[in-house]
C-alpha cells in the first residue's frame, strides 16, 4: 500500500531510521524536524499519516497535533504520536490532544507497520468523502468539515462484547458517564444485537470462553448494517499478534489489559468522533446528491432528473413495444393565490399539491415539477385508459379538500388541469409525447379548467 508519510522529529538520526523502514515497505517519506515545518505539509495536503514525536523544542508534539486536529482542513489527517514517555497520563495527553494512535521507543516494527495501514485504509475512505462532501459548499449548505470537525465524540451509544463480569463492570462504569452503554457475553447475541441496534461503537474481548473474539471482529466489519461501526478490541499482552491480523482486516482500534480507564474513554471518544465525522460528510454528499436532483420546495424530482432520465425509459419502452403515457399538470389560476394570498402562501399549495400527488403514483413512475405550478408524471407501461384514470384520480384528489394556508389558518380550494398522451410508434423521442400532452393540458385550460383531456388520436 503506497501513501506519503510525514515524520516530525528534531533528532536527524530518528528521522533516518524510520524513514529506512517505511521505504522498505514501500511508503514514500516526508520528513519536518519542527512543529511549525509539520503544520505548513500538511497544509499543503502533502501527506496521509503524520508519525509524530513528542518532545520537540518550541511546539512540542501535543501542540502540533492539536492544531491539526482543529483545522478542519487537516482533521481527517491521522496522528500517531511517537515517544520515549510510557506512562499512561502521557497517551491520554496525546488521545486527548487527539491522536489517532501512541507508539512507545523503541518503536515495534510490526505494530508500527499494521497500525500505519490501518489508518492510511480509513483515510482513504475519508478522502473521498471529503471531496465529494466539499461540492455540497456549491449548494449553498455550508462548510461540512467544520461542522463535522466539532464533533464532540460524547453521548454515543455502545456495545460491549465481554463475558467476565468483573471487566465488563469495569468497562461499562468508566463509559456509562459519557454515553450509554450495553453488554452482552454471548457473542452469537451480540452480533443480532449489532446489526439490529444503532449503536455508534462494539468494544469485543478477544479472549471470550469458547469463541474467537476476532472472528466476532471480522464479522462485525463484513456485514453491511455495521460495517461503518468502529470496532475497538480488548486483548491481552500475548495476543498481540492477533492484535496485528484484526488491524490488517479493518479493526479500528485496541486496548491492551489491564486496560487503563482514562485510556479508554479517551480511545472510544476518538473513534466516535471519526465515525461521526466520515458520517456527517456522507450526509453531506447525500444531500447534495439530491439536492442536483429534488426540487427544493416540493420534494419532487426537478427538470433536470425529468430530462436525464425519461430518453433511456422511452427508448426501452420503444425497444421492447411497451406503451408510457405522460401526465402535464398545472394548477387553475394559480397566480391568484400568489397575489391574494402571497407567495408563501403559494409556496404552501404547492407542497400540499405535490403531497398529494404522491399519494396516487407508483414507485416507478417519474413525477417532476417541471416549472413553476406545473408538474410531469411519467407512467410507464400505462395504457391510454390506465393514464387517464390516473389522472382524474389525482384531479378528484385534488379538488375534493381545500388546502390549508398561512399555517394552518386559512383554507381555499384548488383544482387542477391535466393533460394525458402516450407513446406513439411514430414518436421520434419523448418530446413528441410531452408536446401533446401540453396541448391537451392547453384544451383544459380552454374549456373551463379542472378537467382532464387526452391527446388527440
Amino acid at each position: 500500500m503506497s501513501a506519503r508519510i510525514l515524520i516530525v522529529d528534531d533528532l536527524f538520526p530518528n528521522v533516518k531510521l524510520l524513514e529506512t523502514k517505511l521505504a522498505m515497505e514501500y511508503f514514500d517519506v516526508l520528513a519536518a524536524m519542527n512543529g511549525p515545518d509539520a503544520l505548513a505539509i500538511c497544509a499543503k495536503g502533502l501527506c496521509d499519516l503524520v508519525l509524530l514525536d513528542v518532545m520537540m523544542p518550541g511546539m512540542d508534539g501535543f501542540e502540533v497535533c492539536r492544531r491539526l486536529k482543529n483545522d478542519p482542513n487537516t482533521a481527517h489527517l491521522p496522528v500517531v504520536m511517537v515517544t520515549a514517555l510510557d506512562q499512561p497520563s502521557d497517551r491520554l495527553r496525546g488521545l486527548d490532544a487527539g491522536a489517532d494512535d501512541f507508539l512507545t521507543k523503541p518503536i515495534d516494527d510490526v505494530s508500527l507497520f499494521a497500525r500505519v495501514r490501518s489508518l492510511v485504509r480509513l483515510k482513504a475512505v475519508t478522502d473521498e468523502l471529503r471531496s465529494r462532501a466539499l461540492a455540497s459548499r456549491d449548494f449553498g449548505m455550508g462548510d461540512p468539515l467544520a461542522l463535522a470537525t466539532a464533533e464532540t465524540g460524547l453521548n454515543a451509544a455502545i456495545l460491549v462484547v465481554e463475558d467476565r463480569a468483573s471487566a465488563a463492570d469495569r468497562l461499562s462504569s468508566a463509559l456509562g458517564q459519557q454515553h450509554t452503554v450495553t453488554v452482552e457475553a454471548d457473542p452469537h447475541k451480540a452480533l443480532v444485537l449489532a446489526t439490529e441496534g444503532n449503536f455508534d461503537l462494539a468494544l469485543v474481548s478477544l479472549d471470550l470462553e469458547g469463541f474467537d473474539g476476532l472472528r466476532l471482529c471480522s464479522q462485525l466489519r463484513s456485514l453491511d448494517r455495521t460495517r461503518a461501526m468502529p470496532v475497538v478490541m480488548i486483548a491481552e499482552g500475548h495476543d498481540k499478534s492477533r492484535v496485528v491480523r484484526g488491524l490488517d482486516f479493518g479493526v479500528h482500534d485496541y486496548l491492551m489489559r489491564p486496560v487503563d480507564r482514562n485510556e479508554l474513554v479517551a480511545r472510544v471518544r476518538t473513534q466516535v468522533r471519526r465515525r461521526r465525522f466520515s458520517d456527517t460528510l456522507r450526509g453531506a454528499v447525500q444531500a447534495s446528491m439530491e439536492l442536483a436532483i429534488m426540487d427544493g420546495l416540493t420534494g419532487l424530482h426537478n427538470r433536470r432528473y425529468l430530462d436525464s432520465h425519461l430518453g433511456a425509459l422511452f427508448s426501452e419502452a420503444a425497444l421492447r413495444g411497451r406503451p408510457v403515457a405522460a401526465l402535464m399538470l398545472d394548477i387553475d389560476r394559480f397566480k391568484s393565490i400568489n397575489d391574494t394570498w402571497g407567495h408563501e402562501a403559494g409556496d404552501e399549495v404547492l407542497r400540499a399539491f405535490a403531497d398529494r400527488i404522491r399519494t396516487h403514483t407508483r414507485g416507478i413512475d417519474v413525477v417532476s415539477r417541471y416549472g413553476g405550478e406545473e408538474v410531469v408524471i411519467i407512467l410507464p407501461d400505462a395504457e391510454p385508459a390506465e393514464a387517464h384514470a390516473i389522472a382524474e384520480r389525482i384531479r378528484e384528489r385534488v379538488e375534493a379538500l381545500p388546502f390549508s394556508i398561512q399555517r394552518d389558518t386559512r383554507t381555499i380550494a384548488v383544482t387542477v388541469s391535466i393533460g394525458v398522451s402516450c407513446r406513439r410508434p411514430e414518436d421520434t423521442g419523448p418530446a413528441d409525447m410531452l408536446k401533446r400532452a401540453d396541448l391537451a393540458l392547453y384544451r383544459a385550460k380552454n374549456s373551463g379548467r379542472n378537467r382532464v383531456e387526452a391527446a388527440a388520436a
